[in-house]
């Protein structure tokens, strides 16, 4: 008797999370239909920095606007261009995009430009089609990162990435690398989505110069389609881009004395994968001179194995640094494959986790025992190691002498697409819950 009971209870429990779950699903659909202009923002590199430029331009277009981007530190975006840090208690779940619209989602919005935290493909399919559902995806580009969970190649990596795109929508991207072009077409098309191919050269070094940050005409040109799209002018795109709080691990090129020498510090911690840092180091040329010495800092966390030999191969065969210190985990194995590459192993300063360095000794070396007057460090990898927190602690304290920063089938124009564009954006508010249901078989 006492079994019976208890499954009945059981019974009882499970209908009534089930009618609450059902629930909480309705008054999201509801939420979500709501809002106009739902934009989605995937890629490798670049996502936080779109959605912020994005959220800004529409702000400034008059849209009420909120962003959501995960970047350097989780944060939601207010109406009023302000950030607002997540406080998490536990791991980051896609949960919490369901929070953030719950929160500050009202009938007054017109806009969310929301940054998928997701990597797992599974994981960004659900956040796409049960709380997102874009009218309009953004994918900033297709690089190698993550492969443990999206794929080996580009190819593949591109598939993953593509299970952001929206239904019956559009999906602007900057992407142009022949490999990936027709995963991204194959992809779009079955979802009924047209694709509109961003082009860098509209972007001009002027337009680059009113950003306080190292800012790359990728980035804003997918804004500038945007705007063409929602027929912005191109000025209030460009003013709203440029005016929008950048993330906290943006590029920026810093100018210091210390130890005696001029030291130019450009921080690319965040940047790890091979392209993007050569996009990067292109970037930093005018600041190189014949009486430069440039130190490249790799800095390389436990967790991530893979990555510290990829870039032990980048370091030397794709950049040129007159000399390669190593910071964090793994010294032994990336100076070994630094050496196997042909680097000369007494330029090799290992200041990482076996050294366990002060910070004066990390300035000692990589500063004031350097040749020259004027030295170029640039950290790359990985952001968080006891040595780079040292490091860039450091440069927070002391005084700097100057800042620069910079922002690193059928496939239609941005002109071609308007009409298209709107037709496919009203479709896209209005897509059956049965065809959502049905994944990509349904849209096949």
């Amino acid at each position: 008797m006492a079994i019976f009971v208890l499954i009945a209870v059981s019974l009882v429990i499970a209908g009534a999370l089930n009618a609450r779950w059902a629930m909480e699903a309705w008054r999201h659909e509801r939420r979500i239909r709501r809002i106009r202009h739902r934009i989605h923002v995937n890629g490798i590199r670049g996502k936080s920095t779109v959605t912020r430029i994005v959220a800004g331009m529409l702000r400034e277009a008059g849209y009420v606007t909120i962003g959501k981007t995960t970047g350097t530190e989780a944060a939601v975006i207010t109406r009023a261009g302000f950030d607002v840090k997540i406080h998490r208690n536990g791991p980051p779940t896609i949960l919490e995009q369901l929070s953030v619209i719950e929160e500050y989602a009202g009938d007054d919005l017109d806009a969310i430009v929301i940054e998928c935290m997701a990597v797992n493909p599974v994981y960004q399919r659900v956040s796409e089609e049960r709380m997102i559902r874009s009218t309009i995806g953004i994918l900033t580009n297709v690089r190698e990162d993550h492969q443990d969970l999206m794929g080996e190649t580009l190819p593949e990596i591109a598939r993953s990435l593509m299970s952001t795109c929206p239904r019956r929508g559009i999906l602007i991207t900057a992407e142009t690398n022949p490999e990936v072009v027709p995963v991204i077409a194959e992809e779009a098309r079955r979802r009924g989505t047209l694709v509109v191919w961003a082009d860098p050269e509209t972007v001009t070094d002027a337009d680059l110069a009113r950003f306080d940050y190292v800012a790359f005409k990728e980035n804003v040109a997918i804004g500038l389609a945007l705007a063409e799209l929602l027929w912005i002018d191109r000025e209030t795109a460009m003013a709203g881009m440029a005016a929008a709080p950048p993330d906290p691990g943006v590029l920026r090129v810093e100018r210091l004395v210390l130890a005696g020498k001029h030291v130019t510090w450009a921080n690319l911690f965040a940047v790890n994968d091979r392209e993007s840092m050569i996009a990067a180091m292109e970037r930093l040329e005018p600041w190189r001179t014949p009486g430069t010495t440039v130190i490249g800092i790799l800095n390389n966390r436990a967790d991530r194995a893979r990555r510290a030999i990829q870039f032990a191969d980048v370091a030397v065969h794709d950049l040129d640094f007159d000399y390669l210190a190593t910071f964090g985990a793994y010294e032994e194995t990336v100076t070994a494959r630094l050496v196997a590459n042909g680097y000369p192993r007494d330029r090799i300063l290992n200041l990482g986790e076996r050294r366990d360095p002060s910070i004066d000794e990390i300035v000692e070396v990589l500063i004031a025992d350097a040749p020259t007057d004027h030295v170029m460090l640039v950290g790359f990898v990985n952001i968080h190691t006891h040595q780079a927190e040292m490091l860039m602690e450091l440069f927070e304290r002391s005084e700097v002498v100057s800042t620069t920063a910079f922002d690193l089938p059928p496939i239609l124009t941005a002109t071609a697409a308007r009409r298209a564009a709107a037709a496919a954006l009203r479709t896209a508010r209005e897509l059956p819950d049965e065809e959502i249901a049905a994944g990509d078989e349904g849209a096949a």
